[in-house]
């Protein structure tokens, strides 16, 4: 009963912006239509399914976004639990984290063209960029501010190390991380197609930049809708896998 209700909202508000963006499509000026119809986009994403390029571009963003971020989760999480637990390294790396924290991704774009070319690094490295960043600072945070309860536990029953890290640490802080994974989720997806505009010739990023220079603004949209419905399901994935981990480490939600 539930779902069912879930999904009628669901598909209730998908038909209110299908019919806020017709009404959108027929307004213009000087009678000229600014926004593609829906219409007309479901046509150009039929043609870019015909061409091959639709599909082929969606599992290279995919890959490229892949990639990027879990790399980027990886290091951070290993290096937050690092610094987490040795504050004394933590004071010294903390001032660099914070001056380059402030920077956006995109700031980096010359050098990382100019360093890694055109083609998948430049936008991987975006990724990693965006992603990296509010995963560190959220597992070191959560290290430091972990109740001491757990490793008094730990310390009854010898447990040190290696173990200690990953059979207590990472269980207790995982609803910060998680928490924070979703936030890098959302900004490295968002960054991979503005890596893609600048230093990619294919991909989501690129399809857009490339429908805007042949004023192809029905295959422009079609990228926009992609993005976003692509977005909105890398949100959910990351909710499974939250859950599934949640209920393993005894923090089901």
């Amino acid at each position: 009963m539930k779902k069912s209700k879930k999904f009628i909202n669901v598909i209730i508000s998908i038909g209110i912006l299908v019919l806020l963006w017709s009404i959108a499509s027929m307004t213009g000026k000087d009678g000229r239509i600014i926004i593609p119809s829906p219409v007309d986009v479901a046509k150009a994403i039929k043609e870019m399914i015909d061409d091959g390029i639709l599909f082929n571009y969606i599992g290279i963003s995919l890959y490229r976004f892949f990639l990027g971020y879990s790399v980027a989760v990886v290091v951070a999480i290993f290096l937050g639990l690092l610094l987490g637990w040795y504050g004394k390294a933590w004071d010294i790396v903390n001032p660099i984290v914070q001056l380059l924290r402030p920077i956006s991704p995109t700031a980096w774009f010359p050098f990382i063209v100019i360093i890694f070319g055109i083609g998948n690094l430049p936008a991987i490295v975006i990724i990693f960029i965006a992603a990296f960043f509010p995963v560190l600072l959220s597992t070191v945070s959560a290290v430091k501010k972990m109740d001491k309860i757990y490793l008094k536990i730990a310390s009854n029953f010898g447990i040190k190390g290696f173990r200690l890290m990953t059979k207590v640490v990472l269980p207790a802080i995982f609803p910060v991380i998680i928490n924070a994974m979703h936030i890098a989720l959302g900004s490295a997806w968002i960054f991979l197609v503005a890596g893609e505009m600048v230093g990619a010739q294919s991909g989501l990023g690129y399809l857009i930049i490339d429908a805007r220079n042949n004023l192809r603004y029905d295959m422009l949209l079609a990228g926009i809708v992609f993005i976003g419905v692509i977005g909105l399901i890398l949100d959910k994935a990351i909710e499974v896998v939250e859950k599934k981990i949640g209920s393993k480490w005894g923090n089901a939600y």
